[in-house]
């Protein structure tokens, strides 16, 4: 099928499970065509798990979901060694991070160090039980949700994790009309049972390779980098963006030129998807957050101060 094509299906079967929200949608879908993870922060019945679980029955693939909670150990999610009594011999059983997708829900109500026994999967593919390397399937990703009102009883992700994701985005409340629609919508079944697979592994694994190859010129990868840099001394800021999250940032872009049909980006897709890529690496200062700054203001005065290329 065409990559277009496939672009455009995937955006209908999405959109009609996760009504008048073809933003978030968008987001979600850079996030995974750019072989990144998902943070999805908002308030609680928006549609978070909604999406995840669209996202999964849409690509076709392996999907597990994990509940986070303050009792989950790291090997809830990696799995370990188990005793065969009847062969007094220890196996690996694998864990749920043994998937294609991942949902990571409501991820913040972990211990940190549960929430540590994603970084290698995330970053590498691969995790480390008792001194032994396991590689993870392709595709691999996480999708994870939290909910930012309801700070008790939860635990921060820390920047080190936040870095990890390359896109956070937000689903927020359905307009009055998209939500009466779903209303009726759903009032005899379930758009998302109805849903599906849109997209196989071996077409998502292409898309991806797709994306790698999209053009970014030297000129535009300089604009990326002025950003980045412009991060690393605002004033405002007690952190700036990672070369991590340059990689994020360039990556996406590319994911964002691939969305619109273009095989090069532009200084415009750099600009469409950087809040999304960016805002979640950086740290106010707290005089600047007692101001009554956001980390997206920021970031939006950093992208109107950095000379665009013509």
């Amino acid at each position: 099928m065409p990559h277009h094509e496939l672009v455009r299906g995937l955006r209908e079967g999405l959109c009609g499970v996760l009504r008048g929200k073809p933003l978030a949608v968008d987001l979600a879908l850079i996030g995974i065509f750019a072989s990144g993870h998902v943070l999805l922060e908002d308030v609680p019945g928006v549609g978070k798990t909604t999406l995840a679980k669209a996202l999964a029955k849409a690509f076709g693939v392996r999907f597990s979901r994990v509940q986070f909670t303050p009792d989950l150990l790291p090997g809830d999610i990696t799995g370990g060694l188990v005793l065969a009594p009847d062969k007094g011999t220890f196996s690996f059983h694998r864990g749920p991070v043994f998937t294609n997708v991942l949902l990571a829900d409501e991820i913040n109500r972990a211990s940190p160090r549960t929430q540590a026994s994603l970084l290698e999967a995330m970053n590498e593919a691969q995790v480390t039980v008792d001194g032994e390397t396991h590689s993870l399937d392709s595709p691999f990703f996480v999708i994870a949700t939290q909910n930012p009102a309801d700070y008790q009883g939860t635990y921060p992700l820390p920047e080190a994790q936040l870095d990890r994701f390359l896109v956070r985005l937000s689903i927020g409340y359905p307009d009055p009309a998209d939500e009466l629609a779903m209303l009726f919508a759903r009032q005899h079944d379930d758009p998302l049972a109805a849903l599906q697979a849109l997209c196989s592994r071996a077409e998502l694994l292409d898309v991806q390779r797709a994306v790698r190859e999209v053009e970014v010129k030297p000129i535009v990868a300089s604009y990326m980098l002025a950003i980045v840099r412009a991060s690393r001394v605002d004033p405002a800021l007690s952190l700036g963006v990672s070369p991590r999250g340059s990689l994020a940032l360039f990556r996406a872009a590319q994911a964002q030129a691939f969305m619109s049909g273009r095989d090069y980006v532009t200084p415009e897709d750099v600009q469409a998807i950087a809040p999304a890529t960016l805002c979640h690496r950086i740290a106010l200062r707290d005089e600047a957050r007692y101001g009554g700054s956001s980390d997206r203001e920021v970031v939006a005065r950093i992208l109107g101060a950095v000379r665009v290329p013509v």
